[in-house]
């Protein structure tokens, strides 16, 4: 195995005997990552519908507050809120990294949403509405459901965004996968080594989220042409 690693490795630039006896450090800040891609892109859904849905009301008291978070936090650059929560309101690493990892995107996945709710057919609410549904069940049953399978592409771009953006909570503390690695790098002396390997897997870990996206893309493409059948 040394003798692999070593034919593998290339002096001065990539050790890979150092790369894999570090593999299993740097995994261990995986779960991590994962836990809060999983948490925060769920939470930040359910706060980019209701965004939508105040962006798109007819009430100026309603849709003015969601203009100014949707513009507000898409023109903050991540570390800057990761640092705002962390440091300016004292809050704990984790929660810190939760609410950034909301807040964010959820502006993007607002708009996302927005684009797709005007994309769904007007008809579509206008027959639900002669059937008598009340509002919040025609958007939950009729309009969201479309809307969700036309905005599952940029959704998916925000979810590896996302799953990248997770990296920047080392800065705060998180022992994150990024974190585990900086602490191998620093131990060893031999950053471009270690960055390399933590590439890579955030590299196949996104590999493994796209094709999941590309899977439900075409399960819900099927779903849909069978019940227009």
């Amino acid at each position: 195995m040394n003798t692999l690693l070593n034919n593998i490795s290339i002096p001065g630039f990539f050790d890979a005997k150092l790369a894999f006896d570090s593999l299993p450090t740097i995994l261990s800040g995986l779960p991590m990552s994962l836990f809060l891609l999983v948490v925060c892109f769920a939470l930040a859904n359910v706060l980019g519908i209701l965004i939508m849905l105040m962006r798109t009301s007819s009430h100026r008291f309603l849709s003015w507050p969601a203009r100014f978070y949707i513009s507000f936090l898409r023109g903050i650059p991540m570390l800057v809120i990761l640092f705002i929560t962390y440091f300016g309101f004292n809050m704990a690493a984790l929660p810190a990294a939760i609410l950034s990892f909301t807040i964010a995107p959820a502006a993007f996945i607002a708009e996302y949403y927005r684009s797709a709710f005007l994309g769904v057919d007007e008809g579509q609410f206008e027959a639900a509405r002669s059937l008598g549904l009340p509002y919040h069940n025609i958007i939950l049953n009729v309009i969201l459901p479309q809307a969700f399978r036309i905005a599952l592409p940029s959704l998916g771009n925000v979810m590896l965004d996302l799953f990248k953006g997770t990296s920047l909570a080392a800065m705060i503390t998180v022992s994150e996968m990024f974190m585990e690695a900086k602490v191998v790098a620093g131990a060893a002396q031999d950053y471009m080594s270690i960055y390399i390997v933590v590439a890579v897997i955030y590299w196949l870990v996104c590999c493994l989220l796209s094709f999941g996206q590309s899977f439900l893309e075409g399960h819900l493409a099927t779903w849909s042409k069978e019940k227009a059948g």
